[in-house]
């Protein structure tokens, strides 16, 4: 740990004028305990998926996530996570978080770093580790009068991981040394490929050879009949077109099927072995399981749950995992941070109504108009992957060595 007067007087300040937070409402866990912290809502969505990763390598771990205020409930309740309000930046309060959690490994991500927290873990002990270092997080105001301080927290890390070459210079300017400073680019939520059957694949493949084809995803009975509007627009411009629709809720099959019966479309229903012949206009896919197959034969998806005010929508990593063009509708909330991700890499598109859904499709349908998309889509996904794997293996790794040493 590096030596700063300014950090030692900063750890006097807030010592004596820091108080204790209050006591967390739940226990420490037995066994071991990962502390990771968010900066923000996005980041919180991708440690989730990383302790949903790391949970699945070593049963029985435990995550504890910190953020800054509340956390949005859809993570509260995810799996393996516990989550607390990061404490305050004192002394006091980090010592009472710290005795009652007694974490094994820390992962910060982002920046926005707490020098009193961070340097009593460190007294602890604890491993810290820095991820996604963003350069425009790393800046504080208290360090324009403790300017020694930023040289010695970044001295507390075993290892830093930064978004972009900048923000790797900004940190060995602030003083980490070079040794532990990597450019890995973004951490985001990978994606992982879904199974399928190959000979099922391959049988459709060739019965769907040379068609138009796109598959609405997890669709709700309240935004069917633009779906429906959609495809028959579609359908006028390229009569063979064909569309894949699977319910979000396999209950409404049937209310499904009436309203494909009443609009006179020739459906094909998975469910009762149906196989498109040429004059199909939808497979019905009401079934569970075969998702890796559809996203694999589509060139473009559309990812419902997403139109209607109310809605969440559905995670965007499937089909980008598997080379499928994104819409999506403007409701979103639950994988927001995802599809802004793609969106800004040109990997998907939001779509509000029939008339600019069917615009869309109408543009991307042929393959070689997707490609692109497709390609952009897959590219973020798998970078995401490689980020997130390089972080799994550093902690397993420490964890591994943690554990000979005891």
């Amino acid at each position: 740990m590096s030596r700063s007067l300014s950090l030692a007087a900063y750890l006097a300040y807030t010592r004596r004028a820091g108080r204790p937070g209050p006591d967390p409402a739940q226990e420490r866990p037995d066994g071991t305990l990962i502390w990771v912290h968010a900066v923000d809502a996005g980041r919180a969505d991708t440690l989730v998926h990383l302790a949903d990763r790391l949970v699945g390598q070593r049963p029985g771990l435990c995550v504890l996530l910190t953020t800054k205020g509340e956390i949005p409930a859809r993570i509260k309740s995810k799996g393996p996570v516990l989550w607390q309000s990061v404490p305050d930046d004192n002394v006091p309060a980090a010592e009472s978080f710290l005795s009652h959690w007694r974490p094994d490994i820390c992962l910060w991500t982002g920046g926005d770093l707490r020098p009193a927290l961070l340097t009593c873990a460190a007294r602890q002990n604890i491993p810290l580790y820095f991820v996604d270092a963003d350069e425009e997080r790393l800046e504080r105001p208290v360090w324009r009068w403790f300017p020694d301080i930023p040289r010695a927290v970044f001295s507390l890390f075993s290892e830093i991981l930064t978004r972009t070459e900048s923000a790797a210079r900004l940190v060995r300017r602030f003083g980490a040394p070079e040794s532990i400073v990597s450019v890995t680019g973004a951490f985001q939520e990978g994606a992982m490929t879904l199974p399928f059957n190959a000979a099922e694949r391959d049988e459709m493949a060739e019965l769907l050879r040379s068609r138009p084809l796109w598959l609405a995803a997890m669709i709700r009975l309240d935004e069917l009949e633009i779906v429906l509007e959609s495809h028959r627009e579609v359908s006028r411009l390229a009569h063979r077109s064909l569309l894949i629709l699977v319910p979000d809720d396999l209950e409404d099959t049937d209310a499904i099927k009436a309203v494909l019966d009443a609009q006179d479309w020739r459906t094909a229903i998975w469910s009762e072995g149906g196989l498109p012949g040429e004059t199909t206009q939808i497979i019905l896919a009401d079934t569970r399981g075969e998702m890796g197959l559809w996203y694999r034969l589509a060139p473009v998806t559309f990812m419902g749950s997403s139109l209607v005010s109310g809605q969440h929508g559905r995670d965007p990593n499937e089909p980008a995992a598997h080379g499928s063009a994104i819409l999506y509708g403007p409701n979103v909330g639950r994988y927001l941070n995802r599809y802004s991700n793609y969106a800004e890499a040109g990997a998907a598109r939001i779509v509000r109504d029939a008339e600019t859904l069917t615009a869309a499709v109408q543009r991307l349908i042929a393959p070689d108009q997707a490609a692109a998309m497709a390609h952009a889509a897959w590219d973020v996904a798998s970078r995401g992957a490689a980020v997130t794997d390089r972080i799994l293996d550093m902690l397993l790794d420490r964890l591994d060595r943690l554990e000979a040493e005891k």
